[in-house]
């Protein structure tokens, strides 16, 4: 068996182990919201979410030390197909057109990602990833990528424009360097575990280690200032578009992973990443939201002809008048009924 086949598996077995993850995660949070009982994390089915999720990321981590960076990151997209076609199924939400063709255009678009991706790249060495560092063109994208960094910074921060793709970008420059170091230490991981050369004795590796724990941390963190701010559906094709976008590109001017290859092979290549976005797209957009139908806290009724004598006047000043008159009244009510 190729080695490069062996990290496909590896990244699909462990996409589908995250779609499955999301889904017992979302049916956990449903069945919280119905019944009203303890806090989702308090629920073993939840931790199971977690450890399942876990799970898959270790596998989409080992499978960048067996294949490309450009071949493992697209195939984020059988995540989202997989989540699909759980949900359909076990959580019995609608299936639609979209679906259907979104899932066409993606599963086509990842088989020719898979046969016009590049099938070789060089053994990662703590002394290749030095030279790789040095180099110019690296040095260049490493500065722009900075520069950029920077200037989305000062408008999220500063000007407070909170426009998706300002914080998805930010989400998006942060995974070029997590892909880069990710590689990096699973690739001398995978060296030392041969065993033809042992990698953990050069500081390089836990220098990108370092890196990948940063940029992992940060990344995450700009993704859930996202999600608080814009819907799943807008999120989950746009990080898909940009990260993988940026991990083709980290594998290109560090890894060299396209040096040698064909026109042909990169437009078909370029094609299946086009097909896989549409797929992703047409399947995210239109995801049912989860409604939260209970209930959990209510002011009751409120009869202002029986409690207008107990309620305090609204100042303009306080934040909080609406609210004291509201109490009030239900106390009120309460005294009269009994």
């Amino acid at each position: 068996m190729e080695v490069y086949i062996l990290g496909i598996i590896i990244a699909v077995c462990g996409n589908f182990l995250i779609s499955i993850s999301l889904n017992i995660q979302k049916y956990t949070h449903i069945r919280q919201s119905q019944r009203g009982t303890k806090p989702y994390y308090t629920s073993r089915l939840w931790w199971c979410g977690i450890l399942l999720m876990g799970l898959g990321e270790l596998g989409n981590f080992a499978a960048y030390g067996f294949a490309p960076a450009s071949l493992i990151a697209p195939l984020g997209c059988v995540s989202v197909i997989a989540s699909a076609i759980i949900s359909v199924v076990f959580l019995k939400e609608t299936l639609r057109a979209s679906d259907l063709l979104g899932g066409a255009l993606a599963l086509t678009g990842t088989y020719l990602l898979v046969t016009f991706a590049p099938h070789s790249a060089p053994h990662v060495t703590a002394n290749m990833v030095e030279r790789c560092l040095i180099s110019w063109q690296f040095l260049a994208y490493f500065l722009f990528e900075v520069f950029l960094f920077c200037v989305l910074l000062y408008l999220y921060k500063c000007r407070n424009l909170n426009h998706i793709v300002i914080v998805m970008l930010l989400v998006a420059l942060l995974a070029s360097v997590t892909v880069i170091s990710v590689k990096a230490v699973s690739g001398m991981l995978t060296e030392t575990i041969r065993g033809s050369h042992l990698q953990l004795t050069y500081p390089v590796f836990y220098i990108m280690f370092a890196v990948m724990v940063a940029s992992c941390a940060f990344q995450i963190k700009f993704l859930n200032e996202a999600m608080k701010m814009f819907d799943a559906t807008e999120i989950v094709p746009i990080n898909y578009v940009f990260f993988t976008a940026s991990a083709v590109v980290a594998g290109i001017l560090f890894y060299e992973e396209f040096y040698g290859l064909s026109l042909i092979y990169i437009i078909m290549f370029v094609l299946g990443c086009l097909l896989a976005f549409a797929g992703v797209f047409l399947i995210a957009r239109t995801r049912p939201k989860i409604k939260m139908d209970r209930v959990f806290f209510s002011m009751g009724p409120i009869t202002s002809k029986k409690c207008t004598d107990k309620v305090q006047p609204e100042k303009k000043d306080s934040k909080h008048g609406s609210l004291t008159s509201k109490l009030v009244c239900n106390s009120g009510l309460q005294q009269e009924d009994s």
